[in-house]
């Protein structure tokens, strides 16, 4: 489960519902909570809560801007230095805006020096085109999709595909080996729509079921982490969207047993 789930609440709260929802690990939002920047911090929640920290995801939203300063090389080595301090092996970061020009240029590269240096894997996740006036802008640059990106890991968010007209299973067979990480939910698709849903998955129109059995099926080994919009709801609603996501991502990732041999 990425905390982003529960974004309104303290990290420690985040982590206690992941136990509490059944979750096998976490990924960790870094975000103006001090605590999610803190590899003292994470490494004790991560203990106590025996949860271990599969991925980071470096603040690059818009509201995490002023998130360890405003270079984005900069934040993204320190994310990827959090993520050797608490044992994750992948740091999820999305492409520079595009009035990043500086940071636009060397952004792929950058991104794999780092990856070098640090020894994990830095997946840059798909974005879309936002909607403004009834017009697609191009707000990401290279581009907001991995796919036709020269990176070598990416991460792939079906309620972002949804928002960009993308088809989620036609990405993922497109990335190959470079998908590494998955954010698990939906989107709904509608013409027109300007918002980022994070729906639970199977409640919008990705092929979400399809992708997570293309995954099991070719032995994948990256994590599907549920990043699904579950901070507003009462404690029982939340708890409901969490486990319908997580029931889902199990269903859809187990392997059929073999057929037993004729006349055993």
């Amino acid at each position: 489960m990425s905390t982003s789930c529960v974004h309104t609440l303290p990290v420690d709260r985040a982590f206690a519902i992941a136990k509490q929802a059944g979750f096998d690990g976490v990924e960790v939002m870094v975000t103006h909570d001090p605590a999610t920047r803190n590899i003292k911090s994470l490494r004790e929640l991560s203990a106590r809560y025996d949860l271990p920290i599969l991925s980071i995801h470096a603040p690059v939203l818009l509201l995490t801007q002023f998130v360890w300063g405003t270079d984005p090389h900069v934040k993204l080595a320190r994310s990827a230095e959090l993520a050797v301090g608490v044992g994750a092996s992948t740091v999820v970061v999305h492409p520079p805006f595009r009035w990043q020009r500086r940071t636009a240029r060397g952004f792929t590269e950058s991104v794999r020096t780092l990856s070098r240096e640090w020894g994990i894997d830095i997946a840059v996740e798909n974005m879309f085109a936002p909607r403004i006036l009834g017009r697609r802008v191009a707000a990401y640059s290279p581009g907001w999709s991995p796919v036709d990106m020269d990176c070598d890991a990416a991460t792939l968010d079906f309620s972002h595909a949804s928002l960009a007209g993308d088809d989620a299973l036609v990405m993922a067979e497109r990335l190959g080996s470079r998908l590494r990480h998955v954010h698990l939910c939906d989107g709904s698709g509608a013409p027109g729509a300007v918002f980022d849903e994070h729906l639970v998955p199977g409640e919008g129109s990705q092929p979400v079921a399809e992708t997570l059995r293309l995954l099991a099926a070719t032995r994948w080994s990256g994590s599907v982490v549920a990043e699904v919009h579950a901070s507003g709801p009462s404690a029982a609603d939340r708890l409901d969207i969490l486990h319908r996501t997580l029931a889902f991502a199990r269903e859809h990732t187990r392997l059929e047993a073999p057929a037993p041999a004729p006349g055993r």
